[in-house]
């Protein structure tokens, strides 16, 4: 599937932690060449919604925080070139 540079945020679940309860989506794009894939948790207390909300407002809201997240920048964390002189 070529999303050509548009990311595509799927929900996938809602899952409980220790610390909470948490939306779930995948991330999937390609852009410039590279292929982009990532999960992202959003805390629902976060998203200012509440279990007994109804599911598409808790997707809604965890999903809009995704989409931003998804579109971050990235800093890669690798190999630093060093000259010693």
């Amino acid at each position: 599937m070529n999303m050509a540079d548009n990311h595509l945020v799927r929900f996938i679940s809602i899952s409980k932690k220790k610390d909470g309860y948490y939306a779930n989506f995948r991330v999937k794009g390609i852009k410039g060449g590279a292929t982009i894939s990532s999960s992202i948790s959003v805390s629902i207390d976060e998203a200012n919604v509440d279990l007994s909300d109804a599911l598409e407002k808790i997707i809604a809201e965890c999903g809009r925080i995704a989409a931003r997240m998804s579109e971050s920048k990235l800093q890669f964390e690798g190999l630093v070139a060093h000259t010693h002189i």
